[in-house]
């Protein structure tokens, strides 16, 4: 492009960073491309929110790098930019929207949220090793309270589904070792997603028309960043007594929600029997009725 006489006024690069092999050689490329003047910005999920939030399901094959304000500048200095600008975004649970120039001939002054966040990570100790010790122990008590919960869901007869058929719900079950006897089905509305399996974990995924149909007492939302969005789509849940569940604030069920009979509405009047919930069955009758077809092997 260069070559051809042209060179870039803006640059946009929004969750690309993590992707990125060798990053340095990457970031090199922005600096040959800029005019002058020019502008590159780059969005990447900020590590200390990453530790901060525990948010390890954001953690998964596709990153090569899980990248701090302190750590992206020292990139940028070799590769020829300078940070001049850091917004704080709310994407993927927490973001930086960094602002770039060439080191050479850029112009424009360091604002002081720049120097805000990168003064805060400094704080905080981004660079010494004590920043992330804790955050196994912390994953660990996650996976094992989200794992306490479908336990109990189970002894208590209680359906359990998850929403979001996306990486981090696919870390977290793989990571805790779920399985569909305990999380029935994961509904997403994406068609391509729609009649596969959950990698590892081969939790059926299906379409909306399943969830209104088999009714779960409770619907895990796996893009926790996407909660208030998803709270409004999926409110009709509380229709039939459903709940919203956080995999990272489960519901305590504990020994009385274990011995308890589950209400919900039906069509007839006799009793529902306390017996686990198995998908075949009711995924079956909304297969009837739904475009999406089960899985091979499921249906």
């Amino acid at each position: 492009m260069v070559a051809q006489g042209k060179a870039a006024d803006v640059t946009f690069a929004n969750n690309v960073l993590a992707h990125v092999p060798d990053i340095r050689d990457f970031a090199k490329g922005f600096a040959v491309m800029l005019k002058a003047d020019g502008v590159a910005t780059f969005e990447f999920p900020h590590l200390s929110e990453l530790i901060n939030g525990v948010q390890f399901d954001t953690i998964y094959h596709e990153h090569y790098s899980y990248l701090s304000l302190e750590a992206v500048a020292r990139v940028f200095d070799h590769a020829g930019l300078s940070i001049f600008d850091v917004e704080r975004i709310d994407t993927h649970g927490g973001s930086l929207r960094v602002m770039a120039q060439r080191a050479d001939t850029g112009k424009r002054a360091r604002t002081e949220r720049a120097d805000a966040v990168r003064d805060a990570e400094h704080h905080a100790g981004v660079t010494s090793r004590a920043f992330y010790e804790g955050f196994q122990r912390a994953t660990e008590r996650i996976k094992d309270g989200f794992l306490r919960f479908l336990l109990d869901a189970k002894r208590a007869g209680k359906r359990v589904a998850g929403y979001g058929a996306a990486a981090k719900g696919n870390t977290l079950l793989n990571y805790a070792g779920v399985k569909p006897d305990l999380v029935s089905f994961v509904v997403d509305r994406s068609p391509s997603k729609c009649g596969k399996l959950m990698p590892g974990s081969r939790i059926p995924i299906v379409d909306e028309t399943h969830l209104k149909q088999a009714r779960p007492d409770f619907v895990v939302l796996f893009p926790w960043n996407l909660r208030r969005e998803l709270e409004v789509q999926l409110a009709y849940v509380k229709d039939w007594g459903g709940e919203l569940v956080l995999p990272t604030d489960p519901p305590h069920l504990g020994p009385a929600s274990r011995r308890a009979t589950v209400h919900r509405p039906t069509s007839a009047s006799m009793p529902r029997t306390r017996r686990s919930f198995r998908p075949g069955r009711s995924i079956r009758r909304a297969a009837r009725a739904s475009p999406c077809p089960l899985p091979s092997g499921e249906n």
